[in-house]
């Protein structure tokens, strides 16, 4: 039996985040055909989630129940079916999984997975007892401190994890997770076959074993040597005995792992011909969702502004993430986190208007580029870099070196000086923070915006004129995660079946030659945006050292 024809083709994609379950099918020219979610606060009551999550005994503890994931997909599948989606016509599936989530497979839980009986829902059979951590940690949970400083000693320091895994430790990330596990229960370490990342949990369902961790997802555990693609033995080593048993070989983002289970093919008509790709963590699938090139920046704004970006070369980002790339296998992703972000935007437009946007941006649009000289920071929160919090206004007439300089000025003259100086500073901060990493901007550096700000078109006009660079927005953009997962399912299918004889496309080419891409440019930077905000930019990092250390 050859593929499905090719009209019929549809492809399925998963994006099991913190707070729901989203599913996409996707037609053969990626349109989209159905979707459905499940929220697990609202949908799945029983596991008594905030949020998606449990908070633990411990301060800065967070676990979730991995049975939850599991119904959740039930739920999802089964809302597909109802809104008349003919699964078998699915020729590939992938998914995205919350980065840095583990899942500790029980002996019992892998045979369970590979004898499932398709007249019972998956919760039904995967319960419990197919877990030997029943509270698994997710990304949201900080007890690691202790494990995080073993393993940074024990390969040589902060810079060597960074070397090697593309970032320090963080308590969140999956090895110190699974280290802290091995030390306080290690019973249930080793009773642990096999360690799944929240992607390679999604495929291991629907390949009815236990799937591979993709090499982009797992470089978000400080377990793998990014350069090599494969785990570094120094940092299993570190972390707990015959660990690369239970993690498996890391595969490739575009992997194709098998064919689909006998449960999905008799419960929902799958065809016994649907691929199993591997999926991959969701900040990688987000990227892939973007269909931005290489020049390309990409500005989260949202709870915590976030930047990504594509480099050929692997930068050594000492408070930011280095990944392997999610679809070109041979470059990286750069992930820079700021914490503040919206929430400061919102509690200075309160202050300024009473929280009227419409205000908010009338007052932004009023004050010149460049703001007089008038120059503000509002770390509210301790930022990440520069390690540093508080509030900092400098006029035109402050020098760096003097008395002044670490006091600033209390307030500026009216509201609109306020908030463009609120705006230019985080932008400012932004663009500081990603050039002295190491990152090149030039005249072919092209911007996406996504998140919660991304409508605001007052904030993306400040972008394109700090960053001197074009702002597009995308449609569904807060579904990219989700549509990357789909669209990579599409893609590896192709590069199984293209003709051997002839050079692949390229991903973003071959997803571009099915669908439009739906990228709207939307700002363009001011011919003297260079001139403005390249002082600034000089000025800004003196503002930054001073906040940093306002004794010296």
């Amino acid at each position: 039996m050859g593929p499905p024809k090719q009209l019929k083709r549809t492809f399925l994609g998963f994006d099991l985040s913190t707070q729901k379950l989203k599913a996409v099918l996707l037609g053969s020219s990626l349109e989209v055909v159905a979707k459905a979610e499940v929220k697990f606060d609202t949908d799945l009551p029983e596991f008594r989630t905030t949020g998606g999550a449990n908070a633990g005994p411990s301060k800065n503890e967070y676990y979730v129940q991995p049975v939850m994931w599991v119904k959740a997909m039930d739920i999802v599948l089964d809302r597909l079916v109802m809104q008349q989606a003919d699964l078998s016509t699915v020729a590939a599936v992938s998914g995205s999984g919350q980065q840095h989530g583990s899942v500790y497979w029980s002996k019992h839980g892998i045979s369970t997975l590979q004898n499932l009986n398709s007249d019972k829902f998956l919760h039904a059979q995967i319960d419990d007892s197919a877990f030997v951590v029943n509270r698994t940690p997710i990304w949201m949970d900080a007890t690691t401190t202790k494990q995080c400083l073993e393993m940074e000693m024990a390969v040589g320091g902060k810079l060597k994890m960074v070397e090697l895994t593309g970032s320090k430790c963080y308590e969140r990330f999956t090895g110190p997770q699974i280290r802290k596990i091995y030390q306080k229960r290690c019973h249930a370490y080793d009773e642990a076959v096999r360690i799944s990342l929240v992607s390679s949990f999604i495929s291991s369902l629907f390949l009815g074993s236990v799937a591979p961790i993709d090499f982009s997802d797992g470089s978000g555990m400080n377990l793998l040597n990014i350069r090599k693609r494969n785990w570094s033995k120094e940092c299993l080593n570190v972390c707990a005995p015959d660990l690369d048993e239970r993690l498996g070989v890391p595969v490739s983002p575009n992997t194709v792992l098998g064919n689909v289970s006998k449960y999905f093919v008799k419960r929902f008509s799958f065809t016994p011909e649907c691929k199993v790709i591997a999926s991959t963590g969701d900040n990688c699938s987000a990227l892939s969702g973007m269909l931005v090139g290489s020049n390309w920046l990409t500005i989260s704004l949202g709870t915590s502004d976030t930047l990504m970006v594509s480099m050929k070369e692997q930068l050594h980002w000492e408070e930011g993430h280095v990944l392997c790339h999610p679809t070109d296998t041979e470059a990286f992703m750069g992930l820079l986190c700021f914490r503040n972000a919206s929430l400061v935007r919102e509690g200075v437009n309160k202050s300024m208007t009473g929280g009227n946007w419409d205000k908010f941006n009338e007052y932004l649009d009023s004050t010149p580029r460049g703001n007089f000289g008038n120059m503000a920071i509002h770390f509210i929160d301790m930022e990440i870099i520069p390690k540093a919090q508080g509030i900092l206004r400098w006029n035109k007439e402050i020098v760096p070196s003097s008395p002044d300089a670490a006091k600033g000025v209390i307030k500026f003259s009216s509201p609109q000086i306020e908030i463009r100086a609120l705006v230019e500073g985080q932008m400012l901060h932004h663009r500081a923070v990603a050039e002295d990493l190491g990152y090149r901007f030039g005249p072919d550096t092209q911007i996406l915006v996504t998140g919660g700000a991304s409508v605001n078109k007052s904030i993306l006009q400040t972008v394109a004129d700090v960053f001197n660079s074009p702002v597009h927005v995308q449609d569904e953009g807060h579904e990219a995660a989700l549509m990357g997962a789909a669209y990579r399912a599409a893609y590896s299918l192709y590069l199984q079946e293209h003709d051997k004889k002839k050079e692949p496309l390229c991903y973003r080419d071959y997803i571009l030659s099915l669908t439009s891409n739906k990228l709207d440019l939307v700002c363009e930077p001011h011919k003297d945006s260079e001139q403005i905000y390249a002082p600034m930019l000089l000025r800004y990092r003196e503002m930054a050292r001073v906040l940093a250390n306002p004794d010296t």
